[in-house]
């Protein structure tokens, strides 16, 4: 059995007849943190929703999670072994907050308390999501993600439509997940998150739905900055 966490081996995504990740190869391990970074539309969120095997998704090639294979398992049977997803807007709910962090507190066996940091107590009785400014609802989702205990967190744009406060907030809190051993896997836009982590393992750059390019976080994110997307597509980082 493999001792790495997550294994993404030539995996492509066809999403409604369209092919929007071809050819994405990736390992993560349990406390590292691994950055995709891309424009719009680049298959980033894709990937993210095919590892959690959420419906209208069509895979190709493998993924396994500590050796064994996810094709095929349903998104409730992936959650089980430990992988979460952070959406990058989560959809408002009829339920209040409060209800849905008891009831994934009680499912997972993890104390309230992990939530104190996020400073939530305003949005607790409000029904989940509903109304919340971009912070509220990056903090919200990131807060119920970490009750979940997950061995893997895959973090959809956590720093997109976030104040400078609650940036700050969402980067310790993604520290604390790695450090505690959970292997975290980062989509951003902007890479505005990269500058609160305290490491990151490795940035990759998606374009078109390939990975073209890799490296330390600091070195491809200044490429990216540089050079723009399109540009590090066509030469890579020199």
């Amino acid at each position: 059995m493999s001792g790495v966490l997550l294994e993404i081996e030539n995996v492509s995504v066809e999403v409604e007849g369209r092919l929007v990740v071809q050819g994405v190869s990736l390992a993560v391990d349990r406390g590292e943190v691994h950055v995709l970074l891309g424009p719009n539309g680049s298959g980033k969120t894709t990937l993210l929703r095919a590892i959690m095997g959420l419906p209208g998704y069509r895979v190709e090639g493998r993924l396994l999670f500590e050796g064994r294979e996810l094709n095929g398992l349903k998104p409730h049977e992936r959650a089980r072994l430990g992988i979460a997803l952070m959406h990058q807007n989560p959809r408002p709910l009829s339920v209040k907050l409060s209800h849905l962090a008891r009831e994934i507190s009680r499912r997972f066996g993890t104390p309230l308390d992990v939530l104190r940091d996020f400073a939530l107590d305003s949005l607790m009785e409000r029904e989940a999501f509903k109304g919340f400014s971009g912070g509220e609802a990056k903090k919200a989702e990131l807060a119920l993600t970490i009750l979940q205990r997950p061995k893997l967190a895959m973090l959809d744009e956590p720093d997109s439509g976030v104040d400078l406060e609650s940036l700050k907030v969402v980067g310790r809190a993604i520290n604390r997940l790695a450090e505690g051993g959970a292997g975290v896997l980062l989509v951003t836009h902007t890479g505005a998150i990269i500058e609160y982590l305290r490491r990151v393992t490795a940035a990759h750059v998606i374009v078109r739905g390939r990975i073209v390019a890799s490296g330390d976080a600091e070195t491809v994110l200044e490429a990216v900055k540089r050079k723009g997307y399109e540009v590090l597509a066509r030469g890579g980082i020199p």
